[in-house]
């Protein structure tokens, strides 16, 4: 909007007298006694008075999502392993073997030699700042950075080598921070570049025809010694069959070659929004030669019996919510969370019969506060319920799951294994003993 000279003018010489005018009203309350006892809130006053009249520009501030810019090349160089340290980040878990990695956000991956998981050995740390997902077989690694996949040979966990890179091969989406309400469009991305997140800073408000609100900014966005397969939480992205790579983003589902992992390569992207008809793609779990996929619409099952050529066999659907996903025998156990970034469905873990793959349906539904990540062994059913804590349910009876116990602590997922139970949780993992009558005692405790 253009002001008036005459206007901006006039608004000057006003702002002018009130300032001449509260100078005049605070000498003469300092020289009253009676008035310096509240001398600390009249000069707050009279500052807010003189910051008020200062400007000319009445749009004020807002909280900026400013894009955090970072080229291809500083970021594949950045890559290097180091001795074990701290990183204070939040993560996921992943096992292969006597190994214990943790995906440190922003940060890179932790190994632990987990031989002993009451006093689990920090080995090696591997920098991957854009990592968000693992998988392990053989001796080899694979990682997301960013938008590459990544390749380690891990066979000397003191001498962790990267052997490949797959370049631009893997979607990555930086969160957009809600709490933003414009989107700095003044921060210029080039070709050889992209966001690897955001800052949030206060700053006037711009033009109307500079705005960019949360929708379009989000538009923007989206950028371009082990032997075995090992296994990841109920969170993972990443699984394992055969000589196939399976990973998933928002929409697709994506297949890699690791015939010969020093030259894994991309094959292929299957769309699955043309499959499912909606939802974003949150996680991935596999049970024999079947994917289950944990979406904001549902859980969804495709057939990959011919590891290169996954098909969609059938889904069952819910309202928008979040919800991981996993599988034992004939059953899967779905948790389903709302709230305000997953939908307002009401929280809840669903029972679902997959005995006929190809027709899903729902046996039984447990309401439950905040589930987060789930694991299931023999007839034992774990579910994280964040600040809730970590509750065990007796799943015998499919028609009723039935509460034993409730264990302290904001957990998020965990990892059942025949021996333990691997929990994680905001910056640590708690391992645990099993007891008898589905309890669970606390043998180890990694912070980060």
């Amino acid at each position: 909007m253009v002001k008036d000279k005459n206007f901006a003018e006039k608004k000057s010489l006003v702002s002018s007298n009130w300032i001449s005018i509260t100078f005049d009203i605070f000498v003469w309350l300092l020289k009253s006694d009676a008035m310096k006892k509240m001398l600390p809130i009249i000069s707050a006053f009279v500052l807010l008075m003189l910051c008020s009249c200062s400007s000319d520009d009445d749009r004020g501030t807002a909280l900026f999502a400013v894009p955090i810019v970072k080229s291809l090349s500083e970021i594949r160089s950045e890559i290097t392993i180091s001795a074990a340290r701290q990183t204070n980040s939040d993560g996921k878990i992943y096992v292969a073997e006597h190994y214990l990695f943790y995906i440190a956000k922003e940060h890179g991956i932790h190994i632990f030699n987990n031989e002993n998981p009451a006093a689990p050995v920090n080995m090696a740390f591997i920098n991957l700042e854009g990592v968000h997902d693992i998988a392990v077989k053989g001796h080899y690694l694979y990682a997301d950075n960013f938008v590459d996949l990544v390749v380690f040979d891990i066979s000397d966990i003191n001498n962790i080598s990267l052997v490949r890179t797959v370049p631009n091969s893997v979607e990555f989406s930086p969160v957009f921070p809600t709490e933003a309400t414009y989107y700095d469009v003044s921060v210029a991305v080039e070709s050889d570049q992209i966001i690897t997140g955001y800052r949030l800073e206060m700053k006037d408000i711009p033009d109307e025809q500079y705005q960019t609100v949360y929708e379009d900014a989000m538009a923007e966005a989206a950028s371009g010694g082990v032997n075995g397969v090992g296994a990841g939480g109920s969170y993972a992205k990443f699984q394992i069959n055969d000589d196939a790579l399976y990973t998933v983003d928002n929409f697709s589902l994506n297949v890699f070659n690791i015939t010969n992992p020093e030259l894994a390569a991309f094959d292929k992207k299957i769309y699955m929004q043309q499959w499912f008809g909606g939802g974003i793609f949150e996680t991935l779990f596999k049970r024999k030669d079947f994917l289950f996929i944990g979406s904001t619409s549902g859980m969804f099952v495709v057939d990959a019996s011919d590891e290169f050529n996954p098909v969609f066999i059938s889904g069952f659907s819910h309202a928008t919510a979040c919800d991981p996903v996993v599988v034992n025998e004939n059953l899967a156990y779905i948790t389903v969370r709302g709230g305000t970034t997953c939908g307002a469905i009401e929280d809840q873990v669903n029972v679902i019969d997959i005995s006929d793959i190809n027709n899903p349906s729902l046996i039984s539904t447990t309401l439950l506060h905040q589930p987060y990540g789930l694991g299931i062994k023999g007839q034992t059913l774990f579910v994280c319920c964040g600040n809730e804590g970590l509750k065990v349910f007796d799943a015998t009876d499919s028609n009723a799951l039935s509460l034993q116990n409730t264990y302290p602590g904001n957990l998020t997922d965990v990892i059942p294994m025949d021996s333990h139970l691997i929990a994680v949780g905001p910056n640590k993992i708690v391992q645990y003993a099993y007891g008898d009558g589905n309890t669970l005692d606390v043998i180890s405790t990694v912070n980060f």
